[in-house]
């Protein structure tokens, strides 16, 4: 279901809150904003933190928010002019801030830039793992992302309405599949935990699957994910008719199969690590790349685990995180955010039509 095991949840929280991205600054451009933004969530009915991010004509300087280390200026002048938006969905248990380095990245090269925490499935709060609120309510929590920008007047007038595209990690790369027209198969779940009972990150443990169970008041996992399935029209659909293309980096992809991928219209592009031992290459991005038509590109980060994706970590921080911070010998995360940036900025350059900078 999406579900790590504790120690990664708690471990998955340092990382997002202390891992600053040393390196980013060497590969973003000057001239770069961004304030931070309240989304009401049509999931929960509260709202959701966010930030945007922006070109702009003033150099950019360094900005601390917390841990976060932001190569932006905070409420810089923005450069006028509408520009194409992409929205960034973070993975299981992330923040809004989680990958600022892209975000920053995009913003210095003409595009704007949206994050969202997505309730339930943060750093403070995971209590919606594994429910529909969060397996259904991510793309719709990104549809109301990009609503709440393009019905305010301060940043409908920097974006292009017709120019949108979404990224995503993990859980948020998921959340981009849908929002591009896939439709997911809860009960797929069954198949793959029976055939992988010791994947932890995508099974859950015996416990909190009997405690989804009794709070549900459903008597197996195959009626869980039946009842579950029944969500997915509940607030709306899934689909964003205004998401162009869609960036997934290492994405949940077991729970989508032919017919549901058959749906997705819009290019994609796929990253994934190739030793990836939380949502396995072969089950997840190797499984749904033949399976969409429109895809435009799909690339491995050689020897790289999951979490290649996040930011590099400090010292102390690999100290205590070593599973999530230390990659394989070989491999340089800061060299591969390097890359992913590049790669992600060609791709929504070429399906966005973004003016180079």
């Amino acid at each position: 279901m999406g579900m790590h095991h504790r120690r990664l949840r708690i471990s998955c929280w340092l990382v997002l809150w202390l891992g600053c991205a040393f390196g980013a600054a060497a590969q973003t451009p000057a001239g770069v904003g961004f304030a931070a933004i309240t989304i009401h969530d049509p999931v929960s009915g509260g709202a959701m933190p966010g930030y945007v991010f922006y070109p702009s004509a003033r150099a950019s300087g360094a900005t601390r928010i917390g841990p976060y280390l932001l190569h932006a200026t905070r409420d810089a002048r923005p450069l006028a002019g509408a520009k194409p938006l992409v929205v960034i969905s973070h993975g299981h248990g992330g923040s809004d801030l989680g990958h600022h380095d892209l975000a920053v990245y995009l913003a210095g090269h003409g595009f704007v830039v949206e994050t969202l925490e997505h309730p339930g499935d943060n750093y403070h709060d995971t209590g919606g793992t594994g429910t529909a609120q969060v397996l259904v309510g991510r793309p719709i929590q990104v549809k109301a992302a990009i609503s709440r920008l393009l019905g305010d007047p301060r940043w409908a007038a920097l974006i292009d309405p017709g120019r949108i595209g979404v990224a995503g990690f993990s859980a948020g790369g998921y959340t981009a599949l849908l929002s591009v027209g896939a439709i997911p198969r809860f009960d797929r779940f069954v198949s793959y935990c029976q055939a992988h009972p010791g994947d932890i990150g995508s099974c859950g443990t015996p416990t909190f699957i009997a405690g989804l169970l009794h709070r549900s008041g459903q008597p197996s996992v195959r009626a869980y994910m039946d009842a579950m399935q029944k969500e997915l029209g509940r607030w709306g659909t899934t689909a964003d008719p205004r998401i162009k293309a869609a960036f997934a980096m290492a994405p949940l992809g077991l729970v989508f199969g032919p017919s549901g991928l058959a749906h997705v219209d819009r290019p994609v592009f796929l990253y994934y690590g190739q030793h990836d031992q939380v949502l396995s290459p072969r089950y997840n991005a190797l499984h749904v790349a033949p399976l969409i038509r429109t895809l435009a590109g799909i690339k491995r980060v050689p020897a790289a685990g999951h979490y290649v994706f996040l930011s590099p970590c400090s010292p102390q921080l690999a100290k205590e995180a070593p599973e999530l911070c230390v990659d394989p010998p070989g491999v340089d995360r800061v060299a591969v955010h390097r890359q992913v940036d590049a790669d992600a900025l060609a791709f929504f350059r070429k399906t966005l039509g973004a003016p180079a900078r």
